[in-house]
């Protein structure tokens, strides 16, 4: 019962505030907007409808729609890994940890319920950011001719991993966030890890030899493996054999759980001012 009504009250804080839905607003308009406009240029691309996209990469085919809806995870994830830090990383900025930990003194189940909170929150980003890519990408896809492919189970089934793979980035940033106290650090970290030093390891994985066995195990490349067609994966930004769907949930829960033990074994359980 303890566990439950943290929850509650770890998502009453949650949707107290402005962050959550400000960060969503820029999530759909960010991913729809990505979505639809690459889907009408890959689609003009393909059936040659639009001047000038005659250099485009065609032959995309049945891969196209997948591709585009694979957006939301290959550009969407650092949205809920942010959001995740911010669950705990907030308390440390604003000096509300203390009452948290009076309020449930046993901190083993104050962490539980952040990860419960936090996997609300990730269905909520989740479901934003798939929406948004099957809205706008499908959209665009179905108005230059393109099958968007919603009839096919196997799409549905990729989505459903897509929505997984999201609900994890949460709790690898809630695991982050109780590793690295310090907010600014915390969502520097991840924007620098996310957006340059991985993408660089994945390019540089094709130059390097058993470089690609080593990278597939990284996070975001963990993430496209759960998920499946990347558009990073289609414009070559990815060398050597993916991870089976299964073995890239599998590394995504792996990062939670190892950042999260270290996390509450080193600074989770220290006093707090």
């Amino acid at each position: 019962m303890n566990l439950v009504n943290a929850t509650r009250s770890e998502l009453t804080k949650q949707f107290s505030t402005s962050v959550w839905w400000i960060l969503l607003i820029v999530l759909v308009l960010y991913i729809g907007g990505t979505a639809g406009g690459m889907a009408a240029v890959f689609a003009a691309g393909e059936n040659g409808s639009l001047p000038g996209t005659t250099s485009l990469p065609t032959g995309l085919g049945d891969r196209l729609p997948s591709l585009i809806y694979g957006l939301a995870t290959a550009m969407g994830y650092v949205f809920p890994l942010v959001v995740g830090s911010l669950l705990v990383t907030g308390e440390y900025r604003h000096k509300t940890l203390t009452p948290t930990f009076l309020a449930t003194p046993r901190r083993g189940i104050a962490l539980s319920a952040k990860m419960l909170a936090g996997i609300v929150m990730g269905l909520v980003f989740g479901v934003a950011a798939v929406g948004s890519t099957v809205a706008a990408g499908g959209g665009m896809l179905a108005l230059f001719g393109v099958d968007p492919q919603l009839g096919r189970p196997e799409t549905w089934a990729f989505l459903g991993r897509m929505l997984l793979a999201l609900v994890l980035w949460v709790l690898v940033g809630i695991a982050l966030g109780t590793l690295i106290r310090n907010q600014i650090a915390a969502v520097v970290g991840i924007l620098a890890f996310t957006q340059f030093v991985e993408p660089i390891a994945r390019v540089g994985a094709s130059m390097v030899d058993g470089l690609a066995d080593v990278v597939r195990f990284l996070p975001g490349a963990a993430s496209d493996a759960l998920a499946g067609d990347s558009i990073y994966a289609a414009m070559g930004g990815s060398a050597g054999q993916p991870l089976e769907w299964w073995a890239g949930g599998l590394v995504l829960v792996g990062y939670a759980v190892v950042f999260a033990v270290i996390g509450y074994a080193v600074s989770w359980r220290r006093d707090v001012a």
